[in-house]
C-alpha cells in the first residue's frame, strides 16, 4: 500500500513519521531519509514533535522516527497526533511504517542478543507479539508500508530512495523478481506469475548448473512453443496495468515470476519482461532471489 501526497504549497514542511516495530528496520530508514537531505530526528517523544515544526525555523524537510521506546509513547497519542498534525495548512504529513514478521524479527533479535523494549525481562519472542498487537491501529492508518521481512539494508535504503529522492514527483519503480515455488511466494510482491509449464532445463545435462542468466539456458527456455505468447501476453498486461498502479499513486511496484527452482526458466522470464518494460521506458530493477542464495 502505497499514496504519496502532492504537495500543494512549495514551501510547505514535508514531514514524514516513521514508526514501526523494533527491529524492522526504522534505524536504516531515518539514516536513508537523513542521506536524501531530510532533518532526522530519531525516537522523539510525542510532546515535542509539533515544537520543531515552526514554520519559520523549521527545515523544509523532516523525518521524525517514533517508537514504543518513546517516554511517552501510546498508540492513542500516536493516533491523536496524526489527526493533529493533519489540519495543519503549512505541514504534508506522511506516515510510514516498517512492517516485518514475527519470525524475521525474532531471528534478528536471536542474531544481535539485543533485549526487546517491552519484553520487560523476558523472551524476545512475547516483547515482539506484545507490540504487534499494539501496533497493529497505526499500521493501518499507514500511509506508506515496507514489508522489510525480506530486505537487507540495502534494499531498504534502495527503497526509500526511490520513494522520497523525487519530491512531488511520481515515478513508478518496477521490481521483477525470480523464486523458487519449493521455497515459497516472495512476500510483498503485488502480483505472481507461475513459469513452470515452460520446458525445463534442469533435464538437459549441460544446462542444469547453468542459470537463465546464460544464453544457453536463456535460449533454450525461449524455444517453447508457448514462450513468445506468453511473454506478449504478460507484457501486454503490464504495460496496460503500470500506467492505472501510477496513476493511483503508487510509487513501486514488484512482481514475481516463479519456477520449480528458482534459477532456470524464472530467471529467464524475468530477465525477458523486465528488457521489454525498460524499452518501453519503465524504471525496472531485477532481483534473483534464488540465484542470489548460490555459492556462485
Amino acid at each position: 500500500m502505497v499514496k504519496l501526497a502532492l504537495f500543494k504549497e512549495k514551501n510547505n514542511i514535508r514531514l514524514i513519521l516513521v514508526s514501526g516495530p523494533a527491529g524492522a528496520g526504522r534505524t536504516t530508514a531515518i539514516r536513508s531519509l537523513e542521506d536524501l537531505g531530510f532533518e532526522a530526528i530519531d525516537n522523539l517523544p510525542l510532546d515535542l514533535v509539533k515544537s520543531v515544526l515552526k514554520p519559520k525555523k523549521a527545515s523544509e524537510k523532516i523525518a521524525i522516527g517514533l517508537d514504543t521506546r518513546g517516554r511517552d509513547f501510546s498508540v492513542e497519542g500516536l493516533l491523536g497526533l496524526l489527526n493533529s498534525l493533519s489540519r495543519l495548512e503549512f505541514v504534508d504529513i506522511e506516515l510510514l511504517y516498517l512492517s516485518c514478521t514475527m519470525e524475521v524479527l525474532l531471528r534478528r533479535y536471536s542474531e544481535t542478543r539485543r533485549r526487546h523494549p517491552l519484553a520487560d525481562g523476558k523472551s524476545p519472542n512475547e516483547g515482539i507479539e506484545k507490540e504487534l498487537i499494539l501496533l497493529e491501529p497505526i499500521r493501518h492508518k499507514a500511509d506508506i508500508l515496507i514489508e522489510t521481512s525480506e530486505l537487507t539494508p540495502h534494499d531498504l535504503k534502495a527503497s526509500i530512495k526511490k520513494l522520497f529522492s523525487n519530491t512531488g514527483v511520481n515515478l513508478l519503480s518496477v521490481s521483477l523478481k525470480s523464486f523458487s515455488y519449493k521455497r515459497g511466494l516472495p512476500r510483498g510482491t503485488d502480483m505472481t506469475l507461475d513459469c513452470r509449464f515452460l520446458k525445463n532445463p534442469h533435464w538437459q545435462d549441460e544446462l542444469r548448473d547453468k542459470t537463465g542468466l546464460d544464453c544457453s539456458v536463456s535460449e533454450f527456455v525461449a524455444s517453447d512453443p508457448k514462450f513468445s505468447e506468453f511473454i506478449e501476453r504478460v507484457t501486454k498486461l503490464l504495460l496496460f496495468l503500470l500506467p492505472s498502479f501510477k496513476e493511483e499513486g503508487k510509487s513501486s511496484v514488484e512482481i514475481g515470476f516463479g519456477c520449480t527452482g528458482g534459477v532456470h526458466r524464472s530467471v529467464a522470464v524475468t530477465e525477458t519482461v523486465a528488457k521489454k518494460l525498460a524499452d518501453s521506458g519503465w524504471n525496472v530493477s531485477i532481483k534473483h532471489r534464488e540465484i542470489g542464495r548460490l555459492d556462485l
